[in-house]
């Protein structure tokens, strides 16, 4: 087993082969910000049989995954997702990662708070998240891709959106 700390000479290539799989969840968390959530974003993030478990809800399948994300997505006005350098571990064609995120919701004008504003009346409200997210990967013939992703919330700050 090889992962990204330190190592002996001549671990550049399981060096690059975790910067593959870390990349996997920085181009995810970018994607759910930039609201390009399609087929082709799913299949080139995640497995066909890929499970993706948020605290509230799950979604098993690459079919139908993009338009999850945009349903669960669609009571903010916009997010912000960070996450940390994942730390990552390869074991052959199989990997699995871990990072921080820390996310932030801006709910939409009328949605949570008064008027959809923060405290006062004061900018938008805000919901904030800080979760471990962990996932695993495996080597696919179209290159690595995400079999599971899980987000454990570690703390909140304001209020969720409301549901219907």
């Amino acid at each position: 087993m090889t992962s990204n700390h330190l190592a002996a000479p001549g671990a550049a290539a399981g060096f690059a082969e975790a910067a593959v799989v870390g990349d996997l969840l920085g181009r995810y968390l970018i994607g759910l910000d930039d609201g390009e959530l399609d087929d082709a974003w799913a299949r080139s993030l995640f497995t066909e049989d890929a499970v993706v478990t948020f605290p509230m809800s799950a979604h098993t399948g690459r079919a139908g995954l993009a338009a999850w994300h945009h349903a669960s997505l669609a009571a903010f006005a916009r997010t912000q997702h960070l996450g940390s350098p994942p730390v990552v571990d390869l074991d052959g064609e199989r990997a699995v990662f871990r990072a921080q995120v820390l996310t932030t919701h801006v709910h939409r004008p009328g949605g949570q708070g008064p008027g959809g504003q923060g405290p006062g009346g004061q900018g938008p409200a805000l919901f904030r998240a800080g979760t471990l997210a962990r996932g695993r990967a495996r080597r696919t013939p179209a290159g690595w891709r995400m079999s599971e992703l899980s987000f454990r919330v570690l703390f909140t700050e304001g209020e969720p959106p409301r549901r219907t």
